[in-house]
């Protein structure tokens, strides 16, 4: 049975300021700048992607979204880096889950509002 989605295109992320937004996702994080349409909208790529920084458009409110993840290759190595760029820390880089082929680690950053952010490594063994 085929679904109806192939994956995620786009996540909106609900910000107080895209351009502080924009500089922490593009100037710390490194994603790619796309495009911006309006004073209020901003996109970037993550690996194919879309990331669309907005005000509050109706629904969703500031510091109140779900969760990115970022994969990275080196945890350890991407958290201090993105901590010497400027990010906030909430979590540093901990082994989370063991599986059958590897241990997920995680920790977790802060946006310029407070939205959390993951990164992920799925270290093989």
């Amino acid at each position: 049975m085929s679904t109806p989605t192939s994956g995620i295109g786009q996540i909106a992320v609900t910000v107080s300021d895209v351009d502080a937004a924009l500089a922490f996702y593009r100037d710390i994080l490194g994603l790619p700048f796309l495009f911006r349409p309006a004073p209020n909208l901003a996109f970037l790529d993550s690996d194919g992607v879309r990331l669309m920084l907005s005000t509050p458009q109706g629904g969703g409110s500031v510091g109140g979204n779900s969760i990115l993840y970022f994969r990275v290759d080196d945890i350890d190595k991407a958290f201090a880096a993105l901590l010497d760029r400027g990010a906030v820390g909430e979590r540093e880089p901990q082994a989370t889950a063991e599986l059958s082929d590897h241990t997920l680690w995680l920790a977790f950053l802060r946006d310029p509002d407070g939205n959390l952010v993951g990164l992920m490594e799925e270290r093989r063994r």
